[in-house]
């Protein structure tokens, strides 16, 4: 498949909410790997910075060990945190098929709290189909528990 063809099937999963929470506190729950575990997974090795390389572990599936190879790409504080985030097994095809692709979260003040902003980009069609149907649901479901544990609540 050329480039343009891969580009053309690539989709993104995008979560934009308003936070009722400065962005520094956000920032903190994003990049504090203790408060990450709380939210998503626990991060093997993770700190803010960029070119440092981490791992989460899931349900292996197939052929798939289950862990997610990240490596942070930017990490502005409370701006902006971008990472890779690639796992799979080319012997799936479903559940753990490669996925080679980018989470960014993008943090904006406003008025009230900070707009949070995911983008989780390079789902490849029908390649990563059960993927992005799986996540797009996943990660709404973390960006509300990344605001209720800003706010100190669990």
């Amino acid at each position: 498949m050329s480039a343009a063809a891969t580009l053309a099937n690539s989709r993104e999963i995008v979560v934009d909410e308003v936070l009722p929470h400065a962005s520094d506190v956000v920032w903190k729950t994003l990049t504090a790997s203790e408060l990450m575990g709380r939210w998503l997974m626990v991060p093997t090795g993770f700190e803010p910075t960029k070119g440092k390389r981490f791992t989460y572990q899931t349900t292996p599936g197939g052929a798939w060990d289950g862990v997610i190879h990240c490596e942070v790409l930017e990490a502005t504080p409370n701006k902006r945190l971008v990472y890779t985030w690639k796992g799979g097994h080319d012997a799936n095809d479903k559940y753990g098929a490669p996925l080679d692709s980018v989470v960014t979260f993008t943090l904006t003040e406003v008025d009230g709290g900070t707009r949070l902003r995911l983008v989780h980009s390079g789902f490849v069609s029908p390649k990563n189909d059960v993927a992005f149907k799986g996540m797009s649901d996943g990660w709404v479901k973390v960006v509300q528990k990344i605001g209720t544990l800003s706010g100190g609540k669990e």
